[in-house]
């Protein structure tokens, strides 16, 4: 899987189902991969099954390798909103998620998980959104209680709701909303608003969602989302991501 070269992120393709189906039940996976602390750091997308649920922006931006997509775990400061170093080779345990904190140190983190398109090594589009996991749990994260549907159509995308959201391992899902979006222009040190407003009572529902990370390895990660699409990524080295 950590190997896949698809000209098309997007497609259902048996044999990577196939391999995906067998990662998932070999029984290798670390365990409580939502709060170990391998789930912290940059992933690669590498495939995208292609749902009919997922929303059309997202279908067309994974359509294609030309520009990559990553997704950005981590831990930031609540009050200061500063973001907590991660390392790759911080792997031992769960308990490693606070190892960098002395006990008079510790205080509240928030978990994020940030979506990053680059359309160059000076210009990224980044979407955040407030995670919530059984360690780090985000009381405004009350479940989603509409599909998304407009008017009967798939605009924004179509979740599951109800009892087809189940949680069947609380120690093995993130729960977020998207929560601010920017256009960053590196080289002109701008930033651009991105045109969604996530925090508006009215949308707040609507851009919910959840991951079920159903395999999880030092190289590579499973999940399947809110709206029936299983996502393949790979782990950035720290070398790539800087």
């Amino acid at each position: 899987l950590a190997a896949i070269q698809e000209p098309d992120r997007l497609s259902n393709s048996d044999e990577i189902d196939a391999l995906t189906l067998k990662l998932e039940q070999s029984g290798t996976s670390i365990d409580k991969p939502a709060i170990s602390s391998q789930i912290l750091g940059r992933w690669r997308l590498v495939h995208s099954t292609n749902a009919e649920t997922s929303s059309p922006i997202q279908r067309k931006a994974f359509s294609t390798t030309s520009v990559p997509i990553y997704q950005d775990i981590f831990l930031r400061d609540v009050e200061t909103k500063e973001n907590i170093p991660t390392s790759s080779k911080n792997n031992d345990d769960n308990a490693s998620f606070m190892s960098f904190l002395s006990p008079k140190e510790e205080k509240p983190l928030e978990l994020v998980v940030s979506q990053v398109v680059k359309f160059g090594p000076e210009f990224e589009l980044r979407v955040d959104a407030l995670g919530s996991s059984s360690k780090y749990p985000l009381a405004e994260l009350t479940s989603r209680q509409t599909t998304g549907k407009i008017l009967g159509l798939n605009v924004l995308g179509v979740s599951l709701v109800g009892d087809e959201a189940e949680v069947r391992d609380p120690d093995g899902r993130i729960d977020f909303v998207f929560d601010e979006g920017v256009f960053d222009l590196k080289s002109q040190n701008l930033q651009l608003p991105y045109p969604v407003p996530f925090r508006n009572p009215l949308f707040r529902d609507w851009v919910k969602g959840w991951i079920d990370i159903t395999y999880l390895s030092d190289r590579v990660r499973i999940s399947r989302g809110n709206k029936g699409t299983t996502f393949v990524l790979v782990k950035e080295e720290e070398e790539e991501r800087n």
